[in-house]
């Protein structure tokens, strides 16, 4: 008897960490007697999921960047006032504090100086100038004088050979003289 026992509560186990069945049916498949303090099943109700902890790392212009412990549900908000609030260079416009948060989210909040770097880069990089090293065909299309088969050949060239090191090696390209280059040379960058 004390040999079924304990196989059947060796089995209990193996089955109940699987989350393959409750140990109230095997013990009751067995006829053994219950113990209140086993537990009856090993799966995880998605209810208990959703009333658990969360943890979520913010940084940047906060008093206290850092990952907090917050209750499902939590809101940004939440985290926000957790962290000491923001720092007086923040630049919270795009923050949407009352969104919901996810376990293991990361939040970064911008400083007013880095919002105003960000924009500017942006303002640069929106040059209306195709990069010819990473521009798609339908994008070069857009130059004067490139057709699809002109397009094609410096998509194919930069495939073969790599980034284009200054904008005179687009002319290396089948296709492209120095016409078109003159055409197009004060609308590429690299």
């Amino acid at each position: 008897m004390k040999k079924l026992f304990l196989l059947s509560l060796c089995s209990l186990f193996f089955l109940c960490s699987c989350g393959k069945t409750s140990y109230m049916d095997t013990v009751n498949a067995d006829n053994v007697e219950l113990d209140d303090t086993v537990t009856t099943s090993a799966k995880t109700t998605e209810q208990e999921i959703a009333s658990g902890d969360i943890y979520v790392h913010i940084s940047g212009a906060v008093n206290n960047p850092g990952v907090y412990k917050l209750s499902f549900g939590s809101r940004v908000y939440e985290v926000v006032e957790a962290a000491g609030g923001l720092a007086s260079d923040a630049d919270d416009r795009d923050l949407n504090q009352a969104a919901m948060l996810s376990d293991g989210e990361k939040i970064y909040v911008f400083s007013v100086n880095e919002r105003t770097t960000v924009t500017e880069e942006a303002q640069v990089a929106n040059d209306g100038k195709v990069s010819i090293n990473t521009a798609s065909a339908d994008e070069l299309k857009t130059l004067s004088g490139i057709g699809q088969s002109k397009a094609d050949n410096i998509v194919a060239y930069r495939q073969q050979n790599g980034d284009f090191s200054s904008l005179e090696d687009i002319m290396q390209v089948t296709g492209i003289g120095q016409g078109i280059f003159a055409q197009i040379k004060d609308s590429i960058k690299l």
